[in-house]
């Protein structure tokens, strides 16, 4: 099992995409570190950082979940920390928390634009900022962003340029991280 004691932290883990690739990673052994800021159960959406780490633990993984918002540096140092202390070191991140409001600029107020800025580009950036360090001791880091290719027809910039712009800062943060 190639990921057997790997750890990898996964923000927004606690359901959806970020939840199912934790539990694929944890079937091969990993060490997962669910880092959302989800404890109580929200009806519309469902999950928590604890159902997580139950279902992680069940696919045959370990699991250390986190409370943290990544939009605040001191949660997303002490997540970071807590997950090196826990497991001995961080050999992925995978950058999977991620607002969405596909409105139109008429539609997207200055409180929606900047929660999916803090979000989806701080918060991206500053949880790989603080995992640097760890992924630069492992023998093979990767780091990880769901975010798109770059694309510039009018068709994904008109509808939704507000979510569009912050997807795309992820996506030349990646390009960047790569080199």
């Amino acid at each position: 099992m190639p990921y057997h004691n790997k750890t990898i932290l996964i923000t927004g883990a606690s359901r959806g995409i970020g939840k199912a690739i934790a539990l694929r990673f944890a079937k091969e052994g990993a060490n997962i570190v669910i880092v959302a800021k989800s404890v109580q159960e929200d009806a519309r959406l469902g999950g928590t950082i604890y159902s997580a780490a139950e279902e992680i633990i069940a696919a045959g993984g370990k699991a250390l979940p986190v409370q943290a918002d990544i939009r605040i540096e001191e949660q997303v140092q002490a997540a970071v920390q807590q997950a090196a202390d826990e497991f001995g070191g961080i050999d992925a991140v995978i950058n999977n928390a991620s607002a969405i409001h596909l409105g139109t600029t008429e539609q997207t107020d200055a409180r929606r634009f900047d929660l999916m800025h803090d979000i989806n580009v701080r918060g991206t950036y500053l949880v790989t900022r603080h995992c640097i360090p760890h992924l630069k001791k492992g023998s093979n880091p990767h780091i990880l962003t769901l975010s798109p290719p770059i694309n510039l027809q009018k068709k994904w910039l008109g509808n939704h340029i507000a979510y569009t712009m912050s997807k795309y800062n992820m996506s030349m943060m990646a390009l960047g991280w790569a080199q």
